[in-house]
């Protein structure tokens, strides 16, 4: 391991702190008889599962057996996967993935429905844990946090290292959860070196490890370069971020474009100088996801359609999750040849609700043109305002929507 180069100040150490599957570590608390099976979360909200109706009588969760719980074999539906067990991963089983696509890949894996309230208390509580020790944390979702430790006492101690372990060791104590950190000098590395030991581990990376440790990692790796962009640059030869490295900044915008031409070569070096935000007001919320292959809204269309319902519910989560409400209803869309198409929907009130984003999004999906396959697909709430404000009871005006192109005439089949 290499050591930091000599400085007057404090070197700036960045941690992404990734909890460990998450949901899943959540319902092995609940249920540890599954621990070292594959399990599959999603398919629907928690109301009373199938394997509960199995109960001893004057048993715990913990005494349901085994083979009382749903096989992903049997289930029937549109649903798609929350997350996943490390076990079901070995399987080729990710987030995002439909389960009826998943059951074919394990169907011996085991199913539970999501409980969206477990895992905020959860999430709440180990964010609490952090914030008690390293102070200037920036939330980035329900499982993973950003965190400034160049301040800290004893962020600077072999790089972070012995932060990183206490602030590990503190989560563990207090929710019986693991996570797996990385501590670098900037946010792009501390993502990237917090799935190095995964799970339950620790990464430090110093400005000088970019060759030895950062160079040698596959374009992938990056997070923001997915699938289709990753293939354009096997295509000229690129395939790790130390060749991306070697190419001209010039070369890249001429070949991607000036923004992604220019975030590309910044990267490849290990730049960025973003801040690790501790409050902002969001002008907006979105999910996307970018497809491992590219989907048709005829011939994907069921897949499509949940993924799209999935997109819709997590949207709502968030907005729920931090206290806001929008009424401007967005959809995003990147075809297999680049090109990106966007949509949205001022509606008359504010919304948090799934379901409402769910079909006003449904609506500006009808004026975009399905022909072409799909590569992404993201869904935006905007014109935020604090749920319960002045501001989002007051009365709207109508609503109104807003194209970047004239409307298409091909309906939305998803």
């Amino acid at each position: 391991m290499s050591s930091p180069p000599p400085s007057t100040g404090p070197i700036r150490r960045i941690a992404h702190l990734d909890m460990d599957a998450f949901y899943a570590s959540v319902e092995l608390l609940r249920y540890p008889q599954l621990k070292g099976l594959p399990v599959v979360i999603g398919g629907g909200r928690r109301s009373v599962d199938e394997a509960i109706r199995n109960l001893p009588e004057g048993g715990t969760l913990a005494d349901i057996p085994v083979d009382a719980f749903p096989r992903l074999k049997d289930y029937a539906g549109r649903g798609v996967i929350t997350t996943a067990t490390y076990p079901a991963r070995q399987f080729g089983i990710g987030s995002a993935m439909g389960l009826m696509k998943a059951a074919k890949l394990c169907p011996q894996a085991l199913i539970l429905p999501v409980d969206f309230d477990e895992y905020r208390r959860f999430s709440r509580a180990f964010k609490q844990v952090i914030l008690e020790i390293a102070p200037l944390m920036e939330d980035r979702g329900v499982d993973e946090v950003y965190i400034d430790f160049t301040d800290v006492p004893g962020g600077q101690r072999d790089g972070g290292r012995s932060l990183a372990r206490l602030i590990q060791k503190s989560i563990l104590d207090a929710t019986g959860l693991t996570c797996s950190i990385g501590v670098a000098p900037n946010k792009l590395i501390a993502k990237m070196a917090s799935e190095f030991n995964k799970p339950n581990g620790i990464s430090v990376v110093y400005e000088d490890d970019l060759q030895t440790r950062i160079w040698p990692l596959p374009c992938r790796k990056v997070n923001g370069i997915g699938p289709k962009a990753d293939e354009k640059l096997k295509r000229f030869g690129i395939e790790t971020v130390g060749q991306l490295a070697a190419r001209d900044r010039d070369w890249l915008i001429q070949n991607f474009g000036k923004a992604t031409g220019a975030w590309m070569h910044e990267v490849s070096w290990g730049r960025d100088d973003r801040p690790v935000v501790t409050e902002s007001e969001p002008v907006s919320m979105s999910r996307e996801t970018t497809f491992d292959r590219d989907l048709h809204a005829v011939r994907d269309r069921a897949e499509l359609g949940a993924i799209f319902t999935h997109l819709c519910e997590k949207v709502a989560e968030d907005l729920q999750r931090k206290g806001y409400v929008g009424k401007t209803i967005g959809i995003k869309l990147r075809y297999d040849d680049f090109k990106i198409a966007t949509r949205d929907q001022t509606i008359d009130r504010f919304t948090a609700d799934g379901k409402t984003i769910r079909q006003i999004g449904g609506q500006c999906l009808k004026r975009v043109p399905l022909e072409r396959p799909l590569r992404l697909l993201g869904v935006r709430v905007g014109a935020l305002a604090k749920a319960g404000s002045p501001e989002a009871l007051a009365p709207t005006g109508a609503a109104r929507s807003t194209t970047a192109e004239p409307a298409a005439t091909t309906a939305s089949l998803f």
